[in-house]
């Protein structure tokens, strides 16, 4: 899940190529063969730590344990490859991700964890 709030918003973060950063994650969920998808959001929460993905585990990743990873601060032009090769290889729960994606893991938000338990 891509954060295409104020994330995504040029004017924010005028460095970023928040289009070429989407099309990026989009076409390697295309070249994954459906093992996974690419779905946006208009506002994920923690504004502050802009932007904001959350990989989700697969059903074979929740069963071992994984949980979806709130991710912040990805506005480099690695940070999609860096996320596509761990849910190539498994995602939350089945890979252990590198160490770049690791430092931006960020807490999800109260509100998020209170929806969640619903």
């Amino acid at each position: 899940m891509v954060c295409r709030g104020c994330c995504g918003n040029p004017g924010k973060h005028p460095d970023s190529d928040h289009a070429w950063q989407l099309e990026r994650l989009r076409a390697g969920a295309a070249a994954s063969g459906g093992r996974f998808a690419v779905r946006t959001t208009d506002c994920l929460g923690p504004c502050d730590q802009a932007a904001v993905i959350v990989v989700q585990p697969s059903t074979a990743g929740r069963r071992a344990g994984g949980r979806a990873t709130w991710g912040g601060f990805a506005m480099d032009d690695d940070c999609p490859d860096d996320l596509l090769r761990w849910a190539e290889a498994g995602g939350p729960g089945l890979a252990t991700p590198s160490a770049t994606p690791e430092l931006q893991f960020i807490r999800p938000p109260r509100e998020a964890l209170a929806r969640a338990r619903l």
